[in-house]
């Protein structure tokens, strides 16, 4: 909220007074410790063609994995015209889960990650799917955008091959998209994602299974067109050694070891030999070939295409099969997380801010104001995980003020606008959504918000917001002293100051009242009273 006419050159003004002694002041300066040595970890991957869970045991900063089930619930060619799963594949969905959820008992949230891919990502009704598979699952579920997930699957083949100076290229070819990562060690410098996968142009170029060579050329061009955006930063030069991960490279791999090609090994000749092997077959219903399982028959043909194109595309020899996958990258992604100093979203939220030139000085300010309001609300209160509450409620308060470069008009708007429609790594789509909402309630009239209002931890976030942004409406160091927020644990707050407070600072108190008057609004009550 700026307003350059209350800014005057008398001296900064200290933060001071607000937190009770021996309460939590700002956020941590060091990190907690880390995950222990023999604690279990869970990722489920639903992904457009198989649901996976990897389960493992973080061993001295390594995950050594005890469990891995698979199920082929093919969601990908369950989304009708409309782009709606149908009720058939959001059931063989939820029963997947539903024997995940079995093998998860006695697990922590903290110690599950859950993600979904790109058939979630289009289908629109995936929140009728989401709201009964968590209740089955037990755990969140994240959708995911395109290059967050490349992102994770880089992590999960880098974190399982030995450590290199090699420049990687990474292939993941899913069901309905294709992830391309070019990196270095655990840094991908270009990553992205295309709608194209093994399911869906075996839908689109191979509905009845029958495998022609013009359904192979059609299928292999259609590809090349969808992936030549790639051509400026995959070339031959920008990598030393290619890899895939998951579903299609695997089988494509176990073919052709069966058939006694190098293990681990995919080359353009055996790409060739493959597709005359279908071509024989001339459907998939007729197809045998050692090495390759029955489930993955009926998305070879579309597999097959999108792997020839890259490599067509690309300029690929040789490519290795990856042990590491977007589960593994979802593993490892869990232990970054415990710390902001490793935690892939404080990066993002810096890059953000600092690309829409926000400024530094008022976002800190807000930042650790809110922090100890935070913190003061929960005095009294269990409240789980506050630690990770401060840090997304400092990231709201980094990027509250994000939307000013598009206008200062409704700031507020564009900055959700932004977030809503930012690429920003390590976010799921579901977490900016919910910052963006942060940032589109810290001022003005909160009627927009009243479902999130019904999410207690969102609310408390929100006032502690709204009212720093107000204390420093100055653009300075507001003076606190003597000020008091507290929450009766229902759905009433009471914020208190001295009466000599509100003399010396008469607009910090009229702003005040105002916050009073909007919240009357909503099921929630504010009282703000002079203390004397």
């Amino acid at each position: 909220m700026k307003n350059e006419a209350l800014v005057t050159p008398s001296r900064r003004r200290p933060l001071r007074g607000i937190a009770a002694p021996g309460c939590y002041a700002g956020p941590a300066k060091t990190p907690k410790p880390t995950m222990q040595t023999g604690i279990r970890l869970a990722a489920i991957d639903l992904g457009s063609n198989s649901f996976r869970l990897e389960i493992g045991v973080l061993d001295h900063g390594q995950i050594r994995r005890t469990e891995y089930l698979k199920e082929t619930v093919r969601q990908g060619n369950g989304l009708d015209e409309d782009r709606n799963l149908t009720p058939e594949a959001m059931q063989r969905g939820w029963d997947c889960l539903g024997r995940f959820a079995e093998r998860l008992a006695g697990f922590k949230k903290h110690q599950v990650r859950a993600v979904a891919t790109q058939t979630l990502r289009e289908a629109r009704n995936r929140e009728v799917f989401l709201e009964r598979a968590q209740k089955i699952l037990g755990f969140p579920i994240d959708v995911i955008s395109g290059r967050e997930e490349a992102r994770l699957i880089y992590q999960g083949v880098a974190h399982l091959l030995p450590q290199s100076s090699e420049r990687r290229l990474v292939v993941d070819i899913g069901g309905r998209s294709t992830e391309l990562i070019v990196g270095q060690a655990y840094r991908p410098r270009f990553m992205d994602s295309y709608r194209v996968g093994s399911v869906a142009w075996s839908m689109r170029y191979f509905p009845e299974g029958a495998f022609t060579a013009e359904a192979f050329e059609a299928a292999e061009i259609a590809a090349q067109a969808v992936l030549d955006e790639a051509l400026t930063s995959c070339t031959p030069q920008d990598w030393d050694v290619a890899y895939g991960s998951s579903g299609t490279v695997g089988a494509v791999g176990d073919v052709l070891q069966a058939a006694g090609w190098p293990e681990g090994l995919i080359t353009q000749e055996g790409l060739d030999w493959l597709l005359d092997r279908l071509l024989k077959a001339g459907s998939a219903e007729r197809l045998r070939v050692e090495g390759m399982k029955d489930d993955r028959r009926a998305v070879i043909g579309g597999g097959v295409s999108v792997l020839r194109a890259v490599f067509d595309l690309l300029g690929i020899e040789e490519m290795h099969v990856a042990q590491g996958a977007l589960r593994h990258g979802a593993l490892y992604d869990l232990l970054d997380r415990e710390h902001e100093q490793t935690d892939q979203r404080s990066t993002s939220v810096a890059r953000l801010a600092s690309n829409f030139k926000a400024d530094p000085a008022q976002a800190q300010r807000v930042g650790q104001v809110a922090a100890q309001l935070l913190q003061q609300l929960a005095v009294g209160h269990e409240v789980p995980e506050m630690e990770r509450h401060q840090r997304k409620l400092g990231w709201a308060a980094q990027l509250h003020e994000i939307g000013s470069a598009i206008s200062h008009s409704d700031y507020h708007k564009h900055g959700a606008y932004i977030l809503d429609n930012a690429d920003a790594a390590g976010f799921t789509m579901n977490e900016l959504h919910r910052l963006g909402l942060l940032v589109l309630g810290h001022r003005g009239k909160l009627r927009k918000l009243d479902t999130s209002l019904e999410d207690q931890t969102f609310v408390m976030q929100l006032l502690a917001l709204r009212l720093a942004v107000i204390l420093c409406h100055a653009r300075r160091d507001p003076d606190l002293q003597g000020l008091r927020l507290a929450w009766d644990g229902e759905h009433e707050m009471r914020l208190s100051y001295p009466t000599a407070w509100g003399t010396a600072y008469p607009q910090s108190a009229h702003l005040l009242g105002e916050e009073m008057q909007a919240w009357l609004k909503t099921a929630w009550t504010l009282r703000v009273l002079k203390a004397g």
